[in-house]
Parts: structure tokens; C-alpha cells; sequence
């Protein structure tokens, strides 16, 4: 049996990811029909959701006028529209605060059920001051919207919107993409499937979408006087019904006729019913030159956004107004309810108080039960106020606090998500911060889901308010999370900003944690020499300072390189340097972790009588910590070693225990990769039917986790129990599929393998000649490898070339 990828899990090494090119239709024509039950490879899992999202934000209570607008989005989804005979795109434009979001998010809900795939919602955020989302972060988004896992989602931009592309065919869909600021942001996030429908949301025209997409513009226009004063009616009706016609239409002038100044200001006034109403306009006028910051597309409008804003926020209590301006210290554009405390120095529930003052005033929205966001304009002016009323030494403060907040609350749920892996936080936790802790897996992971913009916003934000270190410390914390999620773009901006803050703090220990962290990332996405600089980099520096625990980690970091690169000699010697470390620090679990590495490059060096002696001491290591990753791994290795001596029993229980260890863990990922050596071992033991069975499961569920190179793996294996079964064209179809993908993977130690079963399978159908054109293909891809079972296939394949 040729040898496999390790399934990389816990600090010994990472989960592998592939590139993923959704439009690979290989699958389509693979079936193994007929074989022992109902056993179908096919493509539809590809093409399916796990779930069906339903992202649209609440749209507001009150909407009035935009009849015009309306009718002209329900003309594009009306039924026989010619706009849906393909993906149809529709640009709604204008200037800030003209109503674009709440114009499209009130369509959007009235239409979201004639798209039963569901609806996705990004906001991009392209014109924050803060960095825009960029069109691979939302495909990240998206995909996990979409049942995706973290885990699988492909590194490059390309590759997310191919698969984004792929598994939303022939679903109809609605997309809404607010705030976009240029085509080239959106493009990547268009669905590909007739009756789809992207609802983009920009300042900006954007002709090139008119021009290439043939996407539909609707220019929106600011409210002209008389629909200008309907809005101010329907909000101050119940509180006001005196108020005169022209004093209304006064106030909607003031307004420059914005939706957005129109409801803070309704707002002010349905607040204040006792108050005549050109009292509250001469107000108004008053505050006109407080703010001169914002910049609107004409001097009119920006006259009346300042105006507006500042009569809003003077009007607050002190309490509601401090907590409006912190907001705008906050690292990002969206936040919860305990950051939002977190900033004040308050209590949760006093917090609550001041938000809901503040949502009622229209200056903060209300996302969900306890999240909040402000549009941007309102957060260009708080951070304007809090600029001009804070001193700036509690604004730094006030800064350190919520960056400290985030930084342990990220230590907490480190400590839920991965306990095995988790940093060792080195600093207390100040007596003003209350960081929040979790009960369990779930609600931490949830945390992070909710906060993972923020948490590269606030490294960044550290770094460039000079906290350095408080930012290499948060880029290291969410090492530990990453490195479980494969969340690439968040972890390589935290590692590279903590290895420049942690030079900048004089942390020598720090940099050469943050190198670690980047060279994690670069490792799990398949960047092998950009990951082996790195580490080389924190090795130097451990060794320079006399680190000896994280001397040890990089050792082995290493060692997993030599390992990914089938160097086995090389990785076999840096194992076992490692395991000397741990072993003289008296660290039992990495001396563990050590030991199976170390067993399973003996394994691959045709060493098993020494992998199984070494697989079962660190076997009973993993059992006394209650490391259920560490045991798994072992007794997939161990399953695979018995099996090369013949001891099938012994390996059938081994690879059994592993895989109830998947299923009590409800881990996927695990299963998956388990199944396959389960397969070998009902081969090697005569029963290629079950060997099928297990096959089968393992494609389908690689194929929902979006892992290229093991269902490429998964399906060599089928085509191997095809051959045993006699099936040969549906061996030779198997293994062809398993070739594609491990071309696609760039694996050439896998592509050999497979080329070699793809030519058995073609001698064993008679068809010589193109067996022989594959075993020439396989030949030269062995020359990089000298290893025992390398030289050993080399020289098989040389044969069956020579012989006549």
C-alpha cells in the first residue's frame, strides 16, 4: 500500500487544505453503480447547500415613498422578466444618506421568497474610513454561510469564486452587496446561476457592471419637498400632529431632503412634542457649523448632515452621548454589546441603556438582539467628537481598555476552542476590564464568528496606536483559533502585524511567537517555502535567547515541512531533535506528539515494527490527558503499520477506535480521512465490497469539506476495490478523476501513485498502450524523492516500461 497524507491536526501539525477548482466536472460521469447497494459517486454534493442562509438585516420599521423605485425592482423579478433568464445584477446609486441600504433592504424583504436557495448579505464597507472588505473575504463569508467549513474554504480569490461559483448553480439566490466601491470588489461575488439576483448598494456609478455585467442602475435621488415632508409626518404623526405644513417643509429643506438627516431629525422632533417646532428649526440652525469634517457630494448636503447630526447628539443625555462618542474609538465598524460596555468602563446592562437612547435617536442601528453598527457617516462623526471633547490621554485609555477586553476575552475562547493549542497569555488582566468567558465550544465559537472582523481590526488598531504590546500578544492568542478554522487572510494580517509590533516592543520571545504563527499559516495553505523561512526565523531567535520549549516547537515545525516534502530522512532528524527537547523539559503531551511524527516517517521510511512500538507509547500518553486529537491520530497511524505486517485484526480495532472517536467528537474531518485506512484494511483483508462502502462515504463527505486532495485520495481507493471486484471501467474512470485532482493539487507523490493504479486498471482491460503512456508520466515525477518506497515504485514502473 503507498503511503498517505497525515491527517494534520493539533500543534504537531495543521489541517490540510487544497486549492479547489469548483468547476471540476470530472465527478459528473463517475458512478460505481450496482457494486453492493446503492454506492453513486457524483458531483451534487458539490453543487448543494448544507444550509440555506437568510442574512438579510432587519430592515426598519417605518418605510415610506420610493413607489417609483419600487415598482421598478419588482419589474425585474416579475415573473417572465427577461432578468432572470440569466444572473440578473441591479446598482442602486447615490449619495450618502440618500436611503440606497434601507431602499434595497425593504425591496429585498418583500421579494427574499422567490429565491428559495436563500438570501446572502456583505457589507464592504467601501466607503469607511476604516479598510474595506475585500471580495475574498466576503467569498470566505459567503461560503460558510453556505455550510462550508472554515477549514475547506481555498486560500486564493480565484479559487473561492470559482467554488462559489460552483456549488450556487442552479440555485436562485439573492445576494445583496452594500457599500461596494469599485466593479472589480463585486465582481468575484456574483453567483453564477440563471434566476439569481445581486442587489448592489454604492456611491459610486459603477459603469464597468453596466457595461460587462449588463447590471440594471437605478439612480437614487434625494427626496423631493413634498415626499420629504411625508417622511416627517409618518415618523412624528402620533407626537406632533399641530406642526404646520410650511415649518415641516422648512425642516425637510434643512435636511437637503437625505433620508437619513430626515429621521434623526423626525426623530428629535416626535422626542420633543411640547416643543414648537420652529423652535427645534431654529436649533437646528444653530448647530450648523459644529462639524465640518464630512465631506457629502454637494456643499448643500454636507450643511445638512452636520447640521442634523450635531442638533441629534447635543440633544442626548451626557451618558448616552459619551457612549456614542467612545464608539467611534472602537476598532471596528460593528461591535457588541459587552465591547460596547467594555468602552465605557460600564456595566452590560448600563450599556444596553445608553444604545437603546441612541438607537431610538437613529444614530446607532441595532443588527441583531446584542449587535450594533453605525452607518458610516455617524461614525466619521463620533470619532470627530471624541476627538474634540476627550483629552487625549483618556482616549488612549479608553483605546488600551477595549483592545485589553478583546485581547483576553480571545484568550477565553482559545481556551474553549483549542485547549491543547492555546498560547499561554503572559499578562493579567487589568482591574477595569471584564472580559467575557465561555461555557463551552459553541459559545466561544460563536463569539469569534460574530467578532472575527473585529479582532484583525483591533491588531491592527493596537499596532498603529503604538499598543505593540498588546498586538503581537492578540496576533499569537488567535494562532490557536486560526489554525483550526484556516482562516488565511485574518491570520497572516495578525501574524505579520505581530511580528513587526513585537520587534517594535522589544519582544524577542514575541516575534519569534508571531513568525511561528505565519509560518502555521503558510504551511496549512500549501506555501512551503515562505513557511520554512519562517520558522527557520523563530528557530533562530529561540536559540539565540535559550528558549529550549519553543527551540523544540520549531523543530518540529520543521520536521513537518521535510515530512510535506517527502525529504524522510531529513524530517526523521529533525523529529527526533525535537523529541530530545521535550523529553528533557519533561513535556509528556509534545514528547507524544514528537513520537507520532517520528513513527509515522518511520512508517513511511518502511519502518513499522519501530512505528507500532512508538505509536503505543504515545498512545498512552494521549489517553491519560484526554487528548482525543493526539489518540486519534496515533491509532490511524498505528492501524495503518499493523496493516503493513499483516496483523488485519489488529489493525481493523485500531482504525475502528478512531473512527468512534470522530463520531463522539462529531468531527468530519476526521471521519473522512479515517474511512480511507478503514478501506484498506477491509481490502487487505478480502472484502472490497465494504472497502467500496467506506470509499463512497469518505468522497461524499471530502466533497462537502471542499478537501481535493483527500477525496482524490478517497477516490484511487475506490478504484482500487473496483479492480479487486472486477468493475474495471469503473476503476479506470475512478482513478482518472483521482489523477485530475492530484494534477489540480500539484501532489506529485500522489499523482505517481495514482498513475500507476490507472494503468493496472488499463492492463487489466486489455488496453496496454495507454498504460504504458501513463506509467511514463508517473517515472519521472519519482526522481525528487529517495526514500525506500519511492525507489521501490520507481523501479516497478521501470519494469512493467521494459518488459515486452
Amino acid at each position: 500500500m503507498d503511503g498517505f497524507d497525515r491527517n494534520d491536526a493539533s500543534p504537531h501539525g495543521s489541517w490540510q487544505t487544497n486549492r479547489i477548482h469548483g468547476s471540476a466536472t470530472v465527478g459528473d460521469v463517475l458512478q460505481a453503480r450496482d457494486v453492493h447497494g446503492d454506492i453513486h459517486f457524483h458531483q451534487s454534493l458539490e453543487r448543494s447547500f448544507r444550509v440555506t442562509p437568510h442574512q438579510l438585516p432587519y430592515a426598519g420599521g417605518r418605510f415610506v415613498n420610493r413607489s417609483g423605485e419600487l415598482g421598478n425592482l419588482d419589474r425585474i423579478v416579475a415573473d417572465g422578466h427577461e432578468a432572470l433568464a440569466s444572473s440578473a445584477v441591479v446598482v442602486v446609486t447615490g449619495t450618502a444618506g440618500v436611503g440606497k441600504t434601507s431602499l434595497v433592504l425593504h425591496w429585498a424583504h418583500r421579494v427574499r421568497d422567490r429565491f428559495p436557495a436563500g438570501a446572502l448579505y456583505v457589507n464592504l464597507r467601501g466607503h469607511d474610513a476604516s479598510a474595506p472588505v475585500s471580495s475574498s473575504q466576503a467569498l470566505d463569508r459567503f461560503l460558510q454561510a453556505l455550510g462550508f467549513p472554515a477549514a475547506s474554504v481555498p486560500v486564493d480569490l480565484e479559487d473561492r469564486a470559482s467554488l462559489f461559483r460552483s456549488i450556487t448553480a442552479d440555485h436562485r439566490l439573492l445576494v445583496m452587496l452594500d457599500n461596494a466601491s469599485t466593479a472589480a470588489q463585486v465582481r468575484p461575488l456574483l453567483p453564477a446561476s440563471s434566476g439569481s439576483l445581486t442587489l448592489v448598494t454604492s456611491r459610486n456609478s459603477l459603469p464597468g457592471l453596466v457595461a460587462r455585467e449588463g447590471a440594471y442602475r437605478l439612480d437614487l435621488c434625494r427626496f423631493p419637498d413634498e415626499e420629504a415632508v411625508l417622511l416627517l409626518r409618518a415618523v412624528t404623526a402620533a407626537s406632533r400632529s399641530s406642526d404646520q405644513p410650511d415649518e415641516l417643509a422648512e425642516l425637510a429643506r434643512l435636511c437637503a431632503g437625505l433620508p437619513l438627516a430626515l429621521r434623526i431629525a423626525a426623530e428629535r422632533a416626535a422626542g420633543r412634542p411640547l416643543m414648537l417646532l420652529r423652535e427645534l428649526i431654529a436649533d437646528l440652525k444653530d448647530r450648523s457649523a459644529l462639524w465640518d469634517v464630512l465631506t457629502a457630494e454637494t456643499e448643500e448636503e454636507t450643511d445638512a448632515m452636520h447640521s442634523v447630526f450635531a442638533w441629534s447628539y447635543r440633544a442626548l443625555p451626557e451618558a448616552a452621548a459619551r457612549q456614542f462618542r467612545l464608539i467611534g474609538l472602537h476598532p471596528g465598524d460593528e461591535f457588541g454589546l459587552p465591547a460596547a460596555a467594555a468602552l465605557a468602563g460600564s456595566t452590560v446592562a448600563e450599556a444596553r441603556r445608553q444604545l437603546d437612547v441612541l438607537v431610538g435617536a437613529h444614530l446607532v442601528e441595532q443588527r441583531a438582539s446584542t449587535r450594533y453598527q453605525l452607518h458610516d457617516l455617524l461614525r466619521a462623526y463620533a470619532v470627530t467628537q471624541v476627538q474634540q471633547e476627550e483629552p487625549a490621554e483618556t482616549r488612549r485609555d479608553v483605546q488600551r481598555r477595549i483592545l485589553t477586553w478583546y485581547l483576553h476575552t480571545a484568550d477565553n475562547a482559545q481556551l474553549m476552542m483549542a485547549p491543547f493549542d492555546r498560547y499561554p497569555l503572559d499578562v493579567p488582566v487589568p482591574p477595569d476590564v471584564a472580559p467575557l468567558a465561555f461555557d463551552d465550544y459553541q459559545s466561544a465559537f460563536q463569539w469569534y464568528l460574530a467578532e472575527a472582523g473585529n479582532l484583525v481590526a483591533a491588531t491592527r488598531a493596537a499596532a498603529e496606536a503604538g499598543f505593540h504590546d498588546l498586538a503581537w500578544r492578540l496576533a499569537v492568542v488567535l494562532r490557536a483559533v486560526y489554525m483550526h478554522q484556516n482562516a488565511f487572510d485574518d491570520w497572516e494580517a495578525t501574524a505579520e502585524i505581530g511580528i513587526r509590533s513585537a520587534a517594535r516592543a522589544g519582544s524577542r520571545a514575541g516575534e519569534a511567537e508571531a513568525y511561528e504563527s505565519l509560518g502555521k499559516a503558510y504551511f496549512q495553505s500549501r506555501r512551503l517555502d515562505e513557511a520554512e523561512a519562517c520558522h527557520r526565523a523563530a528557530l533562530e531567535i529561540r536559540r539565540e535567547i535559550g528558549e529550549r520549549f519553543g527551540e523544540a516547537v520549531s523543530v518540529n515545525a520543521l520536521g513537518l515541512l521535510g515530512l510535506r516534502r517527502r525529504r524522510l530522512d531529513e524530517a526523521r532528524s529533525w523529529f527526533e531533535a525535537g523529541a530530545a527537547i521535550f523529553g528533557e523539559l519533561g513535556d509528556q503531551r509534545w514528547a507524544a506528539l514528537l513520537l507520532s511524527n517520528l513513527a509515522e516517517t518511520q512508517c513511511e521510511l518502511g519502518g513499522f515494527h519501530a512505528g507500532v512500538e512508538a505509536l503505543e507509547r504515545a498512545l498512552t500518553v494521549f489517553r491519560d490527558l484526554g487528548d482525543r486529537s493526539g489518540e486519534g491520530n496515533a491509532l490511524f497511524f498505528l492501524s495503518w503499520a499493523q496493516r503493513e505486517l499483516g496483523l488485519l485484526a489488529d489493525a481493523h480495532a485500531s482504525i475502528s477506535v478512531a473512527l468512534e472517536i470522530a463520531a463522539e467528537e462529531g468531527n468530519s474531518v476526521w471521519e473522512a480521512h479515517w474511512l480511507v485506512e478503514l478501506a484498506n484494511v477491509d481490502r487487505s483483508a478480502g472484502r472490497p465490497e465494504d472497502a467500496l462502502r467506506s470509499c463512497e462515504q469518505a468522497v461524499s463527505i471530502q466533497r462537502r469539506l471542499g478537501d481535493r486532495s483527500r477525496e482524490a485520495t478517497a477516490l484511487d481507493r475506490a478504484g482500487e476495490a473496483c479492480r479487486d471486484l472486477g468493475r474495471t471501467d469503473d476503476a479506470i474512470r475512478l482513478h482518472e478523476a483521482a489523477a485530475t485532482i492530484h494534477r489540480e493539487c500539484n501532489d506529485a507523490w500522489q499523482l505517481s501513485g495514482t498513475l500507476d493504479n490507472l494503468a493496472r486498471a488499463l492492463c487489466q482491460a486489455g488496453r496496454e498502450d495507454q498504460a504504458r503512456a501513463h506509467w511514463s508520466e508517473a517515472l519521472p515525477l519519482l526522481a525528487s524523492f529517495d526514500d525506500p518506497q519511492a525507489a521501490a515504485r520507481y523501479q516497478r514502473i521501470s519494469r512493467q516500461l521494459t518488459s515486452p
